[in-house]
Order: C-alpha cells, then sequence, then structure tokens
C-alpha cells in the first residue's frame, strides 16, 4: 500500500516520517509513502478551488487541488492520503469536519485521513518525555512537569522553555529561520526515541492507530 503524506512544516515532516518507519518497521508487508513538507498550513478556501501555485506551499490553501490529483493520479493502486496538521487555537471537532467535509466534496473515492496533533506537533515529542530526557538530560523538569499534556499553552513555547538556553523569549529574539532550525533539531532527535505504544499524547495515539487501521496493521 501507497501513503502520500502532507504535513504543514517541516519539522512535522521529520516526526512523522520517523514514527512511520516505528508503525510499518516491524511488519512484513511492504507499505511505500512520499511525505510533502509545506511551508506553513494556510487556511481552507471557502470556495473549494484554492489557490494554484505550488511555490507558496501553504497547504490548507491548495488542499482542494491537491486531493483532486491524488483522486486522479492513484486511482488505479491501493492508496491513501494522510494529512497531518496542527490544532493550533481552533476548535478541534469543528476544524475537524470542516477537513472532513471539504475531502467528501471534492474527491468523495479517495481515501483520505486527518490527523490533528493538538495544540501542536512538538505535543508528541512531550508526550514521551523519557525519549525527551534521553535525549536532552539538561531539560528542565520544573517546565516539563508543568506541561499539561496536548493543551491549549503555547506547546513549542513551552518546549523552548525548557530545553533552549534562554527559553522561548530568547528564541523569539532571534526569528525564523532559527526557530525551524531548532524545531527540527528537536525532531530529529527525540523522534527516533519514541516508544509509539506508551506515549502520553492522544492526539498522537489517534494518530498511530489511524494509520495502522487505513494500512490493515493489527495491533
Amino acid at each position: 500500500m501507497h501513503f502520500e503524506i502532507l504535513v504543514e512544516d517541516q519539522s512535522g515532516a521529520i516526526t512523522v516520517g520517523i514514527i512511520l518507519q516505528k508503525i510499518f518497521g516491524p511488519n512484513n508487508q511492504t507499505y511505500t509513502y512520499k511525505i510533502h513538507p509545506y511551508k506553513s498550513i494556510g487556511r481552507l478556501p471557502a470556495n473549494l478551488i484554492g489557490q494554484t501555485d505550488p511555490e507558496k506551499r501553504i497547504l490548507l490553501d491548495r488542499l482542494p487541488k491537491i486531493l483532486r490529483g491524488y483522486a486522479h493520479s492513484l486511482q488505479h493502486i491501493e492508496a491513501a492520503v494522510l494529512v497531518v496538521v496542527d490544532l493550533d487555537r481552533r476548535d478541534c471537532l469543528q476544524f475537524k469536519q470542516e477537513l472532513v467535509n471539504l475531502s467528501i466534496k471534492c474527491c468523495p473515492s479517495l481515501r483520505v485521513l486527518f490527523r490533528i496533533a493538538i495544540e501542536e506537533i512538538e505535543a508528541w515529542l512531550l508526550g514521551d518525555q523519557r525519549a525527551l530526557k534521553k535525549v536532552y538530560p539538561s531539560a528542565k523538569d520544573s517546565v516539563l512537569n508543568s506541561y499539561i499534556q496536548d493543551s491549549i499553552c503555547d506547546t513549542w513555547e513551552k518546549m523552548s522553555d525548557a530545553l533552549y538556553p534562554g527559553g522561548s523569549a530568547k528564541l523569539k529574539t532571534l526569528g525564523y529561520p532559527i526557530i525551524g532550525e531548532v524545531k527540527n533539531e528537536w525532531a530529529k532527535n527525540i523522534s527516533p526515541q519514541i516508544d509509539i505504544n506508551n506515549n502520553n499524547s492522544k492526539s498522537f495515539q489517534v494518530f498511530c492507530s489511524g494509520v495502522r487501521r487505513l494500512a490493515g496493521i493489527a495491533t
């Protein structure tokens, strides 16, 4: 089975790629996938047409066109599309329904799985603090202990306060691309250590179970 995977940014793509290796690795069946990182999440277009400028690399703006393209290109193979985005400060149920409605209207025959990291994909890294502390043993326990899993709390800033010298305040003064580079480093270092069967993030668990179900992998 083949998966086309859309992720809103590079650090998310790194995390998702490593987690998928863990999900698919122990199984005898062969799975293929291609991950497409975007530059930002954007917003769903009201007219379901979307922007067509591929250079901007904004995920939701282009999603209707992307899904219609996959409905055509994947129709003769066993395949699915996986879309992974951050919730940020949206209403989760409403956002998920909007995504599902778009998929139904644009490409009803295409197998599409939407998964939402709550609040941000850094919550998945914080969901296994054993893995995090293995890589970053000097991480501030006071900050980690104050984190409420999958809460709306400026998650990447919380992680910065635990891991980055000077915390999120210092990192924000540096701005992008430094912030993106630091997030990529966290993803590369922590994700390989994560135990996918023991992660406190509910949104991470839902991601893993959804991929296994779509792939036909027994739990």
